[in-house]
């Protein structure tokens, strides 16, 4: 593993833990599931991909996210040791619920091509 994957790989940890078990904003509730972080070469901006589960208005909770980035920002330069500690956005990922919602419409699929 490379040391740029390596330390997108740790930032994606410490922001899991982070979330978890340091934030303490009553508008980030809910399953929160750090998918990916990808940061640029220059360590200057980071991209973080979440999953909201178990909450009905996911972009609420993705708004309470964004208002928390000084103080997770901040968190991050403790945990992890990198050059500059990257501006973050957060970015709704929707891929792991398409996945499930293809997988049901291949199981009914298979379904009816079995009854006929």
């Amino acid at each position: 593993m490379q040391k740029h994957e390596r330390l997108e790989q740790d930032t994606k940890r410490a922001i899991t833990v982070i979330i978890s078990e340091e934030l303490k904003n009553p508008d980030v509730t809910g399953l929160i599931s750090v998918t990916d972080v990808k940061i640029t070469p220059d360590q200057k901006y980071a991209k973080v991909f979440v999953s909201i589960y178990n909450v009905k208005n996911k972009e609420y909770v993705l708004e309470g996210l964004k208002k928390s980035t000084k103080f997770i920002r901040g968190s991050i330069s403790r945990h992890v040791k990198m050059r500059n500690t990257p501006e973050l956005t957060f970015v709704l990922d929707n891929s792991l619920e398409y996945g499930s919602h293809m997988d049901e419409v291949f199981k009914n699929m298979a379904r009816k091509s079995e009854s006929t």
